[in-house]
């Protein structure tokens, strides 16, 4: 089988994905029950356990549900198997919701918003055939087909999640001798990367993790926050949906720092990757091409949304890039244009340098897939990492190459990056700063940059998970 979570989270020998390994547990509420305590376990053909108690009475058993929420507390692998199901994230749940919506009167429905990534776009663009907008524009139009209220633009809520790595970086690098906040900065967009870095490495590494939300977390803060108060909604009203390019991006979903107790709801309710998305139109009858392009819509009402937006550096954000940028003008007053990479191991290690009068400034790198992730954490470890900051991807080749994107078998793996590479790049990019919408929105919605309101809906925190003890770990 396949893995369709990234490599970071393979973290035992088990080859799949969401299924125990020999340290996964989780707690099961036994009712207890009057009787001798003798009974038998018969399994039924169809994998059915039913109880059979001496007087021959029987009672089927229910199998253990292993939830999202208990892979991210446990302290063993996030791997696969048959018998461990996954809830809530899939688009079965979606079409849960839809299907409800449609029975119940249009006051009582629940708002269904979609927003879609950038990678994702450009994999079925690549599929389809498409250009960038059109295959923008004809989502849009088959998710509303299906029931959706609203369809935006996770380009949107990267803005913000830039402006912040930004601001964060430039705060670190002043305060270099605070050991609360040290560098180099790591950047945290990778859930993958995330989980391993909070289960493997815990303490030693979780410092220097930027606490910048990923855009998919950020558009979960406009969209349950900012978009509910204009929908004159409370956020439990709406049921938000991200598209994206991962697996792993259902674990950050998933994650309790990501849920309201007021509203007992989640920042994102579902994450569905772009090959369920093509199970969806396939499922439909529905050929993306085929469809007639719908108006984008828009976030912010005075925002244009025209035409789907991106931004400069690469199909995994561009932190590396917009962040280099920033420091180097805030820091030193050197204005950088365009951005050299010097490959190091290999394509998915690289790094950056400015440089002045024979003096390195900033040394910055990326780091993609678990090999390079490894040897990172390790040169960190020993005091030996000369960098100031680090993109950081769980992927080989980042975002655009993520586990849920679209395979061509009749396509080399390569040929086909390629192309998806080259349709991310053909969309117009802007910087976060100019973008419409985000000035208004950092004053209005958030009462200023770096205000206590601005801490609180768009970064987060990381938590070290102690390892269990655990007997059936040790390897013989």
């Amino acid at each position: 089988m396949a893995s369709p979570f990234s490599g970071a989270l393979q973290l035992t020998d088990l080859d799949d994905f969401i299924g125990p390994s020999q340290d996964c547990i989780k707690p099961m509420k036994v009712e207890k029950r009057l009787g001798s305590g003798v009974a038998k376990i018969h399994i039924e053909d169809d994998g059915s356990y039913f109880q059979v108690s001496q007087d021959g009475g029987t009672r089927k058993l229910e199998k253990a549900k292993i939830s999202l929420d208990d892979c991210l507390a446990c302290s063993g692998c996030v791997t696969s198997a048959e018998t461990v199901l996954i809830t809530q994230q899939s688009h079965e749940e979606l079409r849960k919701i839809l299907d409800a919506n449609k029975t119940v009167a249009p006051g009582q429905q629940r708002l269904v918003v979609i927003s879609v990534s950038p990678q994702s776009r450009a994999s079925l663009a690549a599929r389809f055939q498409l250009t960038p907008t059109d295959t923008a524009r004809k989502l849009t139009a088959f998710f509303k087909k299906l029931g959706a209220h609203y369809v935006f633009d996770t380009a949107f809520s990267r803005n913000f999640s830039l402006l912040e790595s930004q601001r964060e970086f430039v705060q670190r690098f002043r305060g270099q001798a605070d050991s609360k906040q040290p560098l180099p900065v790591l950047t945290s967009a990778c859930p993958g990367w995330i989980c391993y870095a909070e289960k493997t490495h815990g303490n030693a590494i979780i410092p220097y993790i930027s606490t910048a939300r990923s855009p998919q977390q950020v558009m979960g803060s406009l969209v349950k926050d900012f978009f509910a108060q204009q929908q004159r909604v409370t956020p439990d009203k709406l049921f938000h949906v991200t598209v994206m390019p991962c697996y792993d991006k259902k674990l950050e979903a998933s994650r309790l720092d990501f849920f309201s107790q007021e509203h007992q709801t989640r920042d994102v309710d579902c994450v569905i990757t772009t090959g369920e998305v093509f199970k969806l139109l396939e499922e439909e009858g529905v050929s993306l091409s085929e469809l007639e392009p719908a108006p984008l819509d828009s976030l912010y009402s005075s925002a244009s949304a025209q035409e789907p937006t991106s931004h400069r550096g690469g199909g995994s954000g561009g932190y590396l890039e917009h962040v280099f940028r920033h420091a180097a003008q805030e820091l030193f007053g050197i204005h950088v244009d365009e951005i050299t990479y010097r490959p190091l191991r290999n394509k998915d290690f690289q790094e950056v340098t400015l440089e002045s009068e024979g003096r390195v400034l900033l040394h910055f790198a990326i780091a993609y897939g678990f090999r390079n992730i490894q040897n990172l954490v390790q040169k960190l470890k020993r005091g030996r990492c000369p960098y100031h900051y680090v993109e950081v991807m769980a992927c080989p080749a980042g975002c655009l190459n993520g586990g849920g994107q679209l395979k061509a078998p009749e396509m080399p793996g390569k040929e086909l990056l390629q192309q998806v590479e080259k349709l991310y790049d053909m969309v117009r990019t802007e910087a976060p700063e100019d973008a419409p919408g985000v000035r208004e929105l950092y004053t209005h919605w958030l009462h200023g940059e770096g205000s206590e309101r601005a801490g609180s809906l768009l970064h987060t925190s990381y938590h070290a998970v102690e390892k269990a003890s655990s007997g059936l770990s040790i390897r013989w």
